[in-house]
């Protein structure tokens, strides 16, 4: 598995209100303290585990959500930015990592989420061109008419293909390879949108996931399904990538 690289380009669904999971089982406790641990290395910033959550700096926050698929190593998150207005500042995310044992997958899972959407949301919040590329509302490589920042992207996969997606994903501009399908589905936000992307060839099947705000997009899925990045004919390749719209022009 490959970590980073950033865009070549580095630069300086209305989400749900967030209420508590429930009981905080080990696996619960387990992904808490690893989120809290990666954005601390990240950020340098305190993060520390409050019940279901990790609360970091101000009122931001990353809650853990009700896992949805019920695989081992799936998890569902959501970072708030102001836990005083939820409803209007939740980035809600979920992703899945391989391993030998649940623990390692929820590890590389958690490694998978801080390294693009944490880096994503700690641009956002610093705007110091640390952990991402940054993109105006008038780059032909950004999202028209928003201001755009894209986190890390990640790759994983196996054979003498492995990081081909991943470096292909490096040097292409993808949110203009969506935009015109989610401009046409439309946004029920004007800021804070969540753009989560993951795609790949594994036994030459291929997959195209767009998730806007946590929740997926068929029309920009299909959309990233037609892009030409690399179909190994062995083995496999997936890259992983996150993106905030942050505002409108």
């Amino acid at each position: 598995m490959g970590w980073g690289p950033w865009r070549k380009k580095d630069g300086p669904a209305a989400g749900e209100p967030v209420g508590p999971v429930g009981p905080v089982g080990p696996k619960e406790s387990l992904v808490l303290g690893l989120v809290a641990e990666r954005l601390g290395g990240l950020s340098g910033a305190e993060w520390e585990v409050v019940g279901d959550r990790v609360r970091g700096p101000g009122r931001v926050a990353v809650v853990l959500g009700h896992d949805h698929e019920g695989s081992e190593g799936h998890v569902d998150l959501t970072f708030v930015l102001d836990t005083d207005r939820p409803e209007h500042t939740s980035l809600p995310d979920c992703v899945s990592g391989p391993g030998a044992t649940p623990e390692a997958k929820l590890e590389r899972a958690v490694q998978m989420w801080a390294t693009t959407t944490g880096t994503a949301v700690l641009e956002m919040l610093e705007q110091r061109g640390r952990y991402g590329a940054h993109f105006s509302p008038q780059d032909p490589d950004g999202f028209p008419g928003w201001h755009a920042i894209q986190g890390g992207i990640v790759g994983w996969g196996a054979g003498p293909e492995h990081g081909s997606v991943q470096r292909w994903a490096a040097e292409q501009a993808l949110l203009p390879l969506i935009a015109p399908a989610v401009t046409a589905q439309g946004l029920a936000r004007r800021e804070l949108v969540g753009i989560k992307f993951f795609f790949g060839t594994f036994h030459g099947k291929d997959t195209a996931e767009v998730r806007i705000n946590g929740r997926t997009s068929d029309p920009a899925s299909a959309a990233l399904l037609t892009a030409d990045w690399p179909r190994p004919r062995s083995g496999g390749a997936y890259a992983r990538t996150y993106a905030v719209l942050v505002h409108t022009a």
